[in-house]
Formats: C-alpha cells, structure tokens, sequence
C-alpha cells in the first residue's frame, strides 16, 4: 500500500517540509485529479554498470548511466496509469541527465530539462545546492495541474532529510509558498495499479 509520509518518526527533520496531515491511499487519485501538487519522481531503473564519471556534457548520453529497457517499461507504465486516473499534467521540468529527460518524455511526453533540479551529492562548501529545488517545491501550482519533477534521490533526501526514493517512486508535495513544503505521501511504481 502507498506509504504516507507523516506516519515517519522522521518527518521532522525535513527542513523546509512542513509536518502534514498524509494524504490516504483512497482519497489520493481524486486529490490529484483536482491539481495544485507537485509530483517528485526520482528516474526509473537504470544501470548500475554505468557511471556519469567520464561525461563530457548533459548531451552526453553515452557517458552517462542511462535506463534500461525496464527502466523504460516503467516510465511508460507511470504515464499509463496517469492517464488512466486522468491526472493532469502541467509544467514537467527534468534534470538534464539522460535517464531524467527519458523517464519524463516516456512518462509524460514533455521535459524541460533545467539545473534546477539537477542530482548530485550536496557538499558542504556548497550549502545554497538546493535552493533552487527548494523554491520550486514550495511554488504554488494552480489547481487544474500538477507540477512533475522527473529527478534524482540525491535532491529529494537533502531538501526533505527523509529516505531516498527508489527509482521510479514518486513523492506527492503541497507546495506552500515562501519556501515551505509539505510532502504527502510516496507512491511506489507497484502502487499506482492500486490507485482508483
């Protein structure tokens, strides 16, 4: 079943992500049929034998770890199943990465692929990293739409201080303005075919 976030022990600690009221598994769907949330994908699977270590640009998708054909399969499935529920989709940005620009066109048939959003390891002679992360999280979006933020585990756990999520897993957010947040609920690439 879809685990919702504000049952963690942990919530607290996300900075910039307000303690919320979990959205149930059963009223999910219909609140996001209505708009207004943003989705937080991290890119489906991928293979792990590849590395971004040799890349010479975002281009680059040779140099790259990049999805494979499950990894596909599974992104198309996502957009499959949020056409199903009749989600709608607004804006859907992407890091620049190959596997997030895919994951969002497979899923979605849109990406702008944007540094916003981009992956890496926060450091700590760079503690501003995420801030861009931070205010798109935390900027309304009109009901009618949903915001989609095809991305990677790394931003998510440095904004929000919970677990990375698996690929293909998704993270539903309220945004709330002046850089606050809220995170809802995770919804596992097994629980969408549950979702009514």
């Amino acid at each position: 079943m879809i685990r919702s976030l504000g049952v963690l022990a942990f919530l607290g600690l996300a900075l910039a992500a307000l303690a919320a009221e979990p959205l149930a598994p059963q009223t999910l769907a219909s609140e996001l049929r209505r708009g207004g949330y943003i989705l937080y994908f991290r890119h489906t699977s991928t293979d792990f034998s590849q590395n971004d270590a040799s890349m010479t640009s975002f281009e680059d998708c040779a140099s790259q770890r990049n999805l494979t054909d499950k990894g596909r399969e599974e992104a198309r499935r996502i957009g499959e199943h949020m056409r199903r529920l009749a989600i709608p989709v607004g804006d859907v940005l992407a890091s620049p990465y190959c596997r997030t620009v895919e994951t969002a066109m497979l899923a979605f048939g849109k990406a702008t692929p944007t540094q916003d959003v981009r992956g890496g390891p926060a450091k700590p002679e760079d503690p501003k990293r995420y801030d861009p992360l931070r205010r798109l999280l935390s900027k309304r979006v009109a009901k009618g739409v949903n915001r989609m933020i095809a991305s990677h585990g790394n931003p998510f756990h440095a904004v929000t201080g919970l677990p990375h999520l698996a690929e293909g897993e998704a993270a539903v957010v309220r945004p709330r303005g002046n850089g606050r947040f809220e995170v809802l609920a995770r919804i596992r690439l097994e629980d969408w075919a549950a979702l009514r």
